[in-house]
């Protein structure tokens, strides 16, 4: 029987509802048919929060990673940040908690890039306290590709085949730009850039899911994909002879096409994977066939990085109600992605 892969989960930002959710999750049987489990954060914080939920878990703290045996009824806790984190009000902006979820990404990165871990599941950090902390990354993602010295990455959104039913391998969302201004797209589109996301594309699905030859659909960024010209000659100028490119490259890719059609032919399942433009752009249709139920993959690293697709909500942080689907679907994503 093989040995199911150690992945890290990171805490997140304590004053948010990453505690809640990897709690809620851990009580999954799913998870742990899938994977060993280990949290990243302060043991404290984790009791707390399984106090608040009334969970019967215990909190303990992971000595011997190579031996873990995770299961629902014990979280291993690997300690990581300080005390600090304890004065912080839930449900508050803080800089503490923000330096806090970067020792945990940091160490959870190392541990993956040393074989330590065979991949990790990130809850969500607050990207204004990860900047107050001194810590001035967009995000996670470019936060872990320069820990992983990667300058070929990408950001997607998926929702695993259970979610899409006409997606046997489920459906992803890569962006070409992505935690930037809308007025500064156009300065970053280039055909080498969407070329880029294409390759990314095709790997992670012909690869991390097991796709032959992946269909891929290319996104336009202007209404009517610019209406032969009428409505901007991005389309023409920029994204169509990457498409060509791409095709030449041996990739199976089409467009470019106007979203609001684009997508639901995907999730139809005439495409695997669309390549979409900027971050609303993939987000935004992507969350409205789920929600709760997507998960961010970081394309383009030497390790396996998913995420849920959810902010810190602050404003529900503490207070017993965060969904967990996301966090679910981002571990049982990593264990797939891991295992092949």
């Amino acid at each position: 029987m093989p040995v199911k892969p150690l992945l890290a989960v990171t805490m997140g930002d304590a004053a948010g509802v990453g505690p809640e959710v990897i709690v809620r999750a851990w009580g999954d049987p799913r998870v742990h048919d899938a994977c060993r489990l280990v949290v990243l954060g302060h043991p404290e914080v984790l009791r707390t929060a399984v106090r608040m939920l009334g969970c019967a878990q215990t909190v303990a703290t992971a000595t011997d990673l190579a031996t873990l045996n995770s299961n629902s009824e014990v979280i291993g806790c690997l300690p990581v940040g300080s005390d600090d984190v304890l004065e912080v009000t839930p449900g508050k902006l803080d800089a503490r908690t923000g330096q806090a979820a970067y020792e945990a990404v940091v160490r959870a990165a190392q541990g993956a890039l040393a074989g330590e871990f065979q991949g990790l599941v990130t809850a969500p950090l607050s990207k204004t306290a990860l900047h107050a902390a001194g810590h001035h990354y967009p995000g996670h993602t470019e936060l872990l590709a320069e820990l992983c010295g990667v300058d070929d990455f990408g950001m997607m959104l998926y929702l695993p085949p259970a979610e899409a039913p006409h997606c046997p391998a489920g459906l992803g969302v890569v962006h070409v730009t992505l935690h930037m201004a809308l007025r500064d797209v156009f300065a970053h589109l280039t055909p080498e850039a969407i070329l880029a996301k294409c390759h990314l594309a095709h790997r992670v699905m012909h690869k991390g899911f097991a796709l032959n030859l992946p269909r891929i659909g290319v996104c336009a960024i202007n209404p009517h994909a610019g209406e032969a010209g009428l409505f901007g000659d991005e389309e023409s100028r920029i994204i169509a002879p990457a498409v060509e490119q791409a095709r030449a490259a041996g990739l199976r890719v089409a467009g470019p096409y106007p979203t609001d059609t684009l997508m639901g032919r995907a999730r139809d399942g005439e495409f695997d994977a669309v390549v979409a433009m900027y971050h609303d752009q993939g987000h935004i249709a992507l969350k409205l066939l789920g929600m709760h139920r997507a998960v961010n993959i970081t394309l383009g690293l030497p390790i396996v990085r998913t995420s849920v697709a959810h902010g810190t909500a602050f404003d529900r942080a503490w207070q017993g109600t965060a969904e967990s689907t996301g966090m679910v679907a981002a571990i049982l994503t990593a264990a797939r992605l891991a295992q092949r």
